[in-house]
């Protein structure tokens, strides 16, 4: 799930969890907006640290110098 679907499932878990005054039987969907919520934002911080890895090459920090060199024959 990438970042897009992340948002978009923690905007429809806000929604369900505080703007939704209806009741279903059997369904509490101020308990499903929340567990919705909190994946989006779980997803997010997950998306957020596999994106910094992929970016940084598998380090920790940006303080490492990456020098790339070419050889043409």
């Amino acid at each position: 799930m990438g970042i897009g679907g992340c948002v978009l499932l923690a905007a429809l878990g806000a929604v369900l969890a505080f703007a939704v005054d209806w009741e279903p039987s059997g369904v509490n969907l101020h308990t499903v907006g929340w567990i919705l919520l909190l994946a989006g934002l779980l997803g997010l911080l997950v998306n957020a640290t596999v994106l910094r890895r992929r970016r940084y090459g598998g380090r920790v920090g940006p303080d490492e110098v990456v020098e790339e060199r070419r050889y043409y024959e």
